[in-house]
């Protein structure tokens, strides 16, 4: 009992041990920030299916972790214009919705004019095209 009453004088209080020679101030944002890398690892395993990775040579391996952070660079640009944009769409939503947007493209077969027209999308998918698309 007495070890118990001794320990609950540091309940609440968390410690932070560094080697680095940085500001507490900068300590305690990068730690803030903890979440933000744990998403990253979460989605990276999860969502982008980075492991396990089942290649056995290097470079394959290289290439894989490769498409992969590509992959995740790509999600956070999504998410970055969905926010720019005040958009209710989540980067989950966009993969959902992009599912079932389609574009034609034909060639005229006299004039061999090439062209191209989106079919028809829901409000949520045309969002999400101007979204992205805008330049």
């Amino acid at each position: 009992m007495e070890k118990f009453n001794a320990d609950s004088v540091w309940d609440g209080i968390k410690g932070f041990v560094t080697n680095t020679s940085v500001k507490e101030s900068e300590v305690l944002d990068n730690y803030s920030n903890l979440w933000f890398i744990e998403r990253a690892f979460r989605m990276n395993k999860g969502d982008l299916m980075m492991r396990p990775i089942y290649h056995r040579l290097h470079n394959r391996i290289e290439a894989h972790v490769c498409i992969c952070f590509t992959a995740y660079t790509i999600m956070l640009e999504l998410e970055r214009r969905l926010k720019a944009a005040k958009s209710g769409i989540t980067i989950y939503q966009a993969g959902h919705l992009t599912k079932t947007m389609y574009r034609l493209n034909y060639q005229m077969p006299k004039s061999n004019r090439k062209m191209s027209v989106l079919l028809k999308m829901d409000d949520l998918q045309r969002e999400l095209y101007e979204i992205v698309c805008r330049k």
